[in-house]
């Protein structure tokens, strides 16, 4: 699996009760680790037992720390990074707010093609636009689909939408199924939070429910998702049973904290 993107370093805060302005509060706990979308979709690949390829910007003063927490994924670096993100996660159902930098005026270099050639699937966060569309590109000349996590929109989905093979895009995002379909995507998925996830291509339609579990925090489990939806793709599955074992693996996201996450999905792969 290669991933192309934003990588983080989040600093996540569990309170009681978000602060209100101007307000100060004691946190109940502090964790410092990786975050991002592509970043966490690679880790979730590499937590169920798949090679994770991770195209990101590590190269500043915390990209040290990042490749660390970031094994066994295997990291290329094309520019000056990681983001700092500030999380705080509500105690009781696991909401969350995030305020980060991400890679704004981040100059980017090309990523190697080979790293393409090798690849099951390629998922794009579109971040790092210049990199991320070079391998859609690469990918689409040698016919390895493109998965794009469409979280938000972004002026590089202009130029990259048409390279894209599957668009699995957040409830918010700019775009309906009709508008991502005209730019040429066939498949677009569609994630609502914890209402069913649904889908469309060649005009029919399917949706699927989201597992009922205790929420500690729900910080990335969208990135979580997309990863582990790339691996049922990368496996042949169709596109029904994908987003359930995608749903499935973004349940056991949601249960865990920010530090733990990553052995709580390989325990349950597992089967522990």
């Amino acid at each position: 699996m290669l991933c192309v993107g934003l990588t983080t370093v989040d600093v996540t805060q569990r309170v009681a009760e978000f602060p209100g302005p101007g307000l100060k509060v004691q946190s109940l706990g502090v964790e410092v680790t990786p975050g991002g979308p592509a970043a966490n979709a690679a880790r979730a690949v590499a937590a169920l037992g798949h090679r994770a390829v991770l195209v990101t910007a590590v190269d500043g003063d915390l990209g040290g720390f990042a490749r660390e927490r970031l094994h066994p994924v295997e990291v290329h670096s094309v520019g000056e990074g990681p983001a700092v993100s500030a999380v705080v996660v509500r105690d009781r159902d696991g909401e969350r707010t995030v305020v980060s930098r991400n890679a704004v005026d981040v100059a980017v270099s090309t990523a190697d093609p080979a790293l393409v050639a090798g690849a099951d699937v390629v998922l794009v966060d579109g971040h790092l636009g210049a990199a991320a569309v070079a391998v859609a590109r690469e990918a689409r000349r040698v016919g390895v689909p493109v998965l794009l996590d469409g979280g938000s929109w972004k002026p590089v989905l202009d130029e990259l939408l048409p390279l894209v093979d599957v668009a699995a895009c957040a409830e918010g995002f700019e775009l309906s199924e009709a508008e991502l379909h005209a730019r040429g995507v066939p498949l677009v998925v569609r994630t609502r939070g914890p209402r069913p996830v649904t889908w469309s291509r060649g005009g029919a339609t399917g949706s699927q429910e989201v597992p009922v579990v205790q929420v500690r925090d729900t910080n990335g489990a969208g990135d979580v998702w997309h990863g582990a939806l790339a691996v049922a793709l990368a496996l042949g599955q169709e596109v029904g049973p994908a987003v359930r074992w995608a749903n499935e693996v973004a349940a056991v996201r949601v249960r865990h904290g920010a530090g733990d996450w990553v052995e709580g999905v390989g325990r349950w792969r597992d089967g522990r």
